[in-house]
């Protein structure tokens, strides 16, 4: 657009000026807005949550600010100060994927920290050994250790991170009877873990194919949502229940 057509769309209302150098359409995103004002990158869960990757519950808009020095006042946002671990593009609005992660690392729990990171595994937006070849600090390195590309969702991540501790095998994304099981603990104990698909048609092959596990001799256990967030110490005492029981070995 020459100059002339930026003035007349701003005149017009067709485009609003947001600063020198800047101008947007009245109904862009507001956080995109914020972040050209103040001279911010949208970051950490906020970025990740605009990649569709796994966050469990939104949280005040996150940006970074890309020049060192700079004091930004955070006006109910959460401001990152923490040191890139790779160049963001000058004037970047959106941060890169890695640079999100790293920044995830150091605001989030580590169990939030490590579902936002498998979830960009899972969907290929970065691979392991581009990770492992970047300067991540301490605790971004302890994030990537207990990172995997094959949890479909947060609760996998949860239940894998939560039974660690637990002196038997747990495999994920086994192949058991011509379908994948989340999880297959010792040789026997099938763990399942439903997300917002596990209804209708979904759901009736879900139950045929516990069925066919159970008349092939596997325990199968499985949780939802609810159980995962809300109920742990339960779902942990079922799982418990079952090893004590020798549920997750051959018969």
């Amino acid at each position: 657009m020459t100059d002339y057509q930026i003035r007349k769309a701003i005149n017009g209302g067709e485009l609003i000026r947001l600063k020198r150098g800047w101008i947007a359409a009245p109904d862009a995103e507001e956080a995109l807005k914020y972040a050209a004002r103040n001279a911010l990158t949208i970051t950490c869960v906020s970025q990740a949550t605009r990649l569709g990757l796994w966050v469990r519950e939104p949280d005040p808009r996150h940006f970074a600010v890309p020049r060192p020095g700079r004091e930004v006042r955070a006006e109910g946002n959460r401001v990152h100060y923490c040191r890139a671990v790779e160049a963001r593009p000058k004037f970047a609005l959106e941060d890169t994927v890695a640079n999100v992660l790293a920044t995830v690392a150091h605001c989030q729990p580590k169990e939030e920290a490590i579902a936002v990171w498998d979830s960009a595994l899972n969907k290929r937006l970065v691979v392991r050994g581009y990770l492992e070849s970047l300067p991540l600090s301490k605790r971004a390195q302890q994030v990537l250790a207990g990172t995997s590309q094959f949890a479909d969702s947060g609760l996998e991540t949860y239940f894998r991170v939560r039974m660690r501790w637990l002196r038997v095998p747990i495999r994920t994304q086994t192949w058991l009877i011509g379908k994948r099981v989340d999880f297959l603990m010792g040789e026997r104990l099938v763990v399942q873990i439903d997300g917002s698909t596990h209804v209708g048609p979904q759901r009736d092959a879900d139950n045929a194919h516990d069925a066919a596990l159970a008349s092939a001799g596997y325990t199968v256990l499985r949780f939802g949502y609810t159980q995962i967030i809300h109920e742990w110490p339960a779902v942990q005492e079922a799982v418990m229940r079952a090893i004590n029981a020798g549920c997750h070995n051959r018969r």
